[in-house]
């Protein structure tokens, strides 16, 4: 079972990267062009919201069932095991929050400030979702 939830959420990253980074791109887009947000930009952004949150979801049931788990919390001094059970985990909480606050604040403002709270929480949390993937596992 282990595995298959570690492929899953390994796939499901980048389902969850390529929503949050068009997210991001038309939040950009619509801010610097002065654009109207429009049904189909909220569609993207509560996609891009979802798909991040499903992700969440997997990766702390996966955190649950690994066999490394909480058994791994004393070798910090490891970099692979401290990125893996700690800093991946946590740094991706924070960003999925702050994923959150956007979509959020975003429901409050006028419309021509709503791609600006999508441009600037998304942007963050994908930023902080970059700097923490174990990229030489996921890719190798």
């Amino acid at each position: 079972m282990y595995e298959l939830l570690q492929k899953l959420h390994s796939w499901w990253a980048y389902l969850a990267l390529i929503l949050l980074f068009l997210a991001v791109i038309n939040a950009v887009l619509g801010y610097t062009g002065k654009k109207l947000f429009q049904p189909k930009d909220l569609r993207i952004s509560l996609f891009a919201l979802i798909f991040t949150h499903i992700q969440l979801l997997l990766g702390l049931i996966l955190y649950i069932v690994s066999p490394l788990g909480l058994d791994s919390l004393g070798q910090m001094k490891d970099p692979a095991i401290r990125l893996t059970s700690m800093e991946h985990p946590l740094i991706n909480i924070i960003a999925i929050i702050l994923i959150t606050i956007g979509w959020s604040k975003h429901k409050k403002v006028a419309n021509n400030l709503k791609f600006q709270k999508i441009m600037v929480f998304y942007g963050l949390g994908l930023l902080l979702i970059l700097i923490r993937i174990p990229w030489s596992s996921w890719l190798g």
